[in-house]
């Protein structure tokens, strides 16, 4: 059994003030999209923004991600208890975010600001994929700080007790998912672009590739108390992974079939 490193969720404190770790995994993951999108969209690249105009639609993105990733939360794993409390949806600090809700937002975002600014929503798409990696790095990373979203009951040797959630070792789960999602994922992502497929074969390889990694690690995370199996023996971030995962696919197959080397 591994110990589990007991962290403050509280990383400064002055006075009434309190910037916690979860708002600064946040942030950490997007100064790091921000460097990855200013980098993949140099005068050179294939696709050129100035810095005024990659800031602009980092901001409209990170818009989505929190409101659709919270909203998403609440409508699909806990809709019964904002329902009776509803102040606390505003509670971010407190933890609740759903990729899927915020992967909603984000598409939301981005093409309310492709249509605005008039740039190509495919290569703009593959950008966006390849940066967010960071955020799910950061964002599994204050998962794991907040000592929340723990694994399943395990013997493994790296399993470790997680305070809230019993005497028995767990898997750390949430460093399962920080890997897959944030430098495997990324890896995955990388060689796709630099394989110039057609546009938004990147996007499409993420949603995939990340329903795919989600799907396996359900396995090993605990699924929510009041949810359990949802339909089938899924959980529910499996029910939300798997038709992901066939349109990541299908879009896959659909673009290389149409136009194999467009970019």
């Amino acid at each position: 059994m591994m110990t589990y490193p007991d962290i403050d969720p509280v990383a400064i404190e002055i006075g009434p003030l309190a910037i916690r770790w979860y708002g600064l995994m946040y942030l950490a993951g997007f100064i790091c999209a921000y460097a990855m999108i200013r980098r993949l969209t140099m005068p050179h690249k294939r696709l050129s923004l100035s810095s005024d105009t990659v800031a602009d639609l980092l901001f409209a993105c990170v818009l989505g991600v929190v409101l659709g990733g919270r909203l998403g939360y609440v409508l699909f794993y806990n809709a019964s208890f904002y329902l009776e409390h509803p102040t606390k949806i505003l509670s971010l600090w407190e933890g609740g975010m759903s990729f899927h809700g915020g992967l909603l937002g984000v598409i939301v975002a981005a093409l309310w600001f492709c249509r605005k600014r008039q740039l190509p929503v495919a290569s703009v798409a593959d950008i966006l994929v390849i940066s967010s990696c960071f955020g799910l790095f950061f964002g599994r990373l204050g998962n794991f700080i907040n000592g929340e979203l723990w694994g399943r009951v395990s013997s493994v040797p790296w399993a470790m007790v997680f305070p809230g959630a019993g005497p028995l070792t767990r898997h750390p789960s949430q460093l399962y998912e920080a890997v897959l999602e944030g430098p495997v994922l990324l890896l995955i992502l990388l060689v796709v672009y630099r394989a110039n497929k057609a546009a938004g074969s990147v996007f499409f390889a993420f949603v995939s590739g990340y329903a795919g990694f989600r799907f396996v690690v359900e396995f090993f995370r605990q699924p929510d108390a009041h949810l359990g199996a949802v339909f089938a023996g899924m959980s529910m971030g499996q029910l939300l992974s798997l038709p992901m995962m066939l349109i990541g696919l299908a879009g896959i197959v659909w673009l290389n079939m149409r136009r194999p080397c467009e970019r």
